[in-house]
């Protein structure tokens, strides 16, 4: 495990980092998730190994600080994750990034391009969700955070997404999908189109993501992965492996 301080106060994101050759790949986890639990098969998998890894907790996540200060904005999650980075001597990353991750992914790129050379981005939120919609349409923070808002979240995802999920600050949980549902200005989707490093979206191959066309056209490789659902890395590992492993020699 390694780690980086991201803010004065010595808040520090964290890390599980296997050695090997540069270009450094960074895997991202989704929310409520850790990417060592998420990635760890996959990274070490023969065709994907051999490259310097580091499997990044967001902040808030997993290994990481959960400071119940944060904003957990979109915008924030991609700038300390650029100083905890930065600080391990990363730039030109291949950056593979699940659900939410593939959202502050996209954001990185665009707000610290020196850091990513290439995205592989899996099943990612590229959208605001619509009025109604989301965290924020449930509960207000006060009620998640000391309401029955958190434990019966954790109740309604099952344990499996719950295991990971428990380990998450609760502002951090709740602010960042609150965030998530918001998007940026402009979109994900937006900021994604215009990204110049190359581009990869895996999808289940049942549930081609709104708008492909515009995505293919934009010059975004759109790829299906079958026998998998959102979690597609845990769900064919052997498909998603395949499908990265071409991405990041397109």
């Amino acid at each position: 495990m390694r780690g980086a301080q991201v803010r004065p106060d010595g808040t520090t994101i964290r890390w599980v980092e296997l050695p090997g050759a540069e270009p450094t790949r960074v895997y991202l986890h989704g929310l409520g998730a850790s990417s060592p639990v998420y990635f760890a098969a996959v990274a070490t998998n023969p065709t994907l190994a051999g490259r310097r890894t580091l499997m990044m907790d967001l902040l808030g996540h997993g290994i990481s600080d959960r400071p119940a200060d944060a904003s957990y904005t979109l915008e924030e999650h991609a700038d300390l994750l650029a100083t905890a980075l930065t600080t391990a001597g990363v730039s030109g990353a291949e950056v593979i990034a699940h659900s939410m991750g593939g959202a502050v992914a996209i954001v990185l790129a665009a707000r610290h391009p020196r850091l990513v050379s290439a995205l592989v981005l899996v099943d990612a939120t590229l959208d605001p969700q619509p009025p109604g919609v989301g965290i924020r349409a449930r509960y207000t923070e006060e009620q998640f955070l000391h309401g029955d808002g958190r434990s019966e979240t954790l109740d309604r995802v099952g344990p499996a997404w719950a295991a990971t999920m428990r380990l998450t600050g609760a502002e951090a949980l709740y602010r960042t999908a609150a965030h998530l549902g918001r998007g940026t200005t402009p979109t994900m989707r937006d900021l994604l189109l215009d990204l110049p490093v190359p581009r990869t979206y895996l999808h289940p191959a049942d549930s081609e993501p709104k708008g492909a066309r515009a995505l293919i056209d934009a010059g975004v490789r759109v790829v299906a992965v079958p026998d998998a659902g959102h979690n597609i890395m845990l769900d064919n590992p052997d498909g998603f492996v395949t499908a990265t492993a071409a991405a990041l020699r397109a």
